[in-house]
């Protein structure tokens, strides 16, 4: 059996590592700041304007995971005849610490 020849490489893209550095503050500063958030309700504000309301649930080294209610207007998908509208309509929504750019306590 023949190998084949090994194509070669060409970055197309490489991040200065002075942009690395500072990626990498952000998200080790987010993720302190995330920590004490622990089972609290925020409101959450990505870099594209995305806002998200609900409990941090866990925070690990790269990701802010946030329980969020679905309303029944919101779900998508085909008719499930055994679907309950009052159970279970919270998700978990996975968002990456650098693309964070407020976290609002929210005092209920």
């Amino acid at each position: 059996m023949m190998n084949a020849p090994i194509p070669q490489q060409q970055s197309v893209y490489q991040a200065e590592p002075a942009l690395v550095q500072s990626v990498k503050s952000a998200r080790d500063r987010i993720h302190e700041v995330a920590r004490h958030c622990i089972h609290r309700p925020v409101q959450v504000q990505t870099m594209d304007g995305h806002v998200h309301v609900g409990v941090v649930v866990h925070v690990d080294d790269n990701h802010l995971y946030l329980r969020v209610s679905v309303r029944d207007d919101q779900t998508r998908g085909f008719f499930n005849p055994l679907y309950q509208a009052s159970v279970y309509n919270d998700v978990i929504l996975p968002l990456v610490l650098y693309n964070l750019l407020v976290i609002t306590l929210l005092y209920t």
